[in-house]
Formats: C-alpha cells, structure tokens, sequence
C-alpha cells in the first residue's frame, strides 16, 4: 500500500466504517497505481477536499481532481467523484453504460457488496488525471 502522505487523510480513512474503509483504500491504490502508469500524470499530491480523501496532479497540472467518500446516509455506498464542471461522468456514461452507478455528473458509485470493474475505473482514473493535458 501507498504509504500516507498526511496523517489528516490516514484519519479520514480511520473514520470510515471497516467494510468500506477496505473499499476505499483500494480505490485509494488504484488511483495510485493509475497515475505512476499513465505518461503524463507524475506524483499526485494526497489531501482533503470537504473532509474527504482527494488524490491532484499538482506538480504535472495534467488533470482534475479525483476524490473518494462515504456517506452515512448511504452506508452500504461508496463513490469516486470527479469535477462536475468537466465532461468526464457524462464519457463515461457513455463508454461505460452498464459497468457503473452513476450519481449525476460527478460520480461513480459503488456497493459494498458489489465487484468494482477495475480495468473500466482505471481507464476513468486516466481520464480525469489526463484531462487538462487533453483539452488544450
């Protein structure tokens, strides 16, 4: 596992239930392992955006924000969400109509109990890490 780059964001996910603590910290890997396969993207910096666990491109500037929560009103839930401003949910909406819930135009949303399609988040994850880098 990617080591924690703040203890703040260790705590976050601390405060997390354990079923979908263990969710998010591979969602949290994925993100991780995304961006040291994708040219481009370089190291992400790890921090809090509205209290919840957010992976930035801060160095390449190559991409939007990627950020991961739960919500106790919907405790057997989880999410990736994305910059609601930019076009990714509605492309992946698109490309990848039945392999996800989706929440609007900024998020994935996943159960559980349920299998995440990890080839079709990675390619998601690439996305929005590469997203400034492809529209200019």
């Amino acid at each position: 596992m990617t080591p924690f780059q703040s203890p703040a964001v260790a705590q976050a996910f601390e405060a997390f239930p354990t079923g979908v603590r263990r969710k998010l910290l591979r969602l949290r890997q994925l993100i991780f392992d995304t961006a040291a396969t994708t040219p481009g993207v370089g190291a992400l910096e790890e921090t809090l955006k509205w209290g919840e666990p957010a992976y930035l491109t801060s160095q390449s500037k190559s991409g939007s924000t990627v950020r991961i929560g739960w919500n106790k009103k919907r405790p057997t839930q989880y999410a990736m969400y994305f910059n609601c401003q930019t076009t990714l949910v509605e492309t992946f909406r698109t490309m990848f109509p039945d392999d996800f819930t989706f929440e609007g135009n900024r998020a994935l949303v996943f159960d559980e109990t349920g299998a995440v399609p990890t080839d079709a988040l990675a390619y998601c994850i690439a996305a929005a890490l590469t997203y400034h880098r492809k529209s200019t």
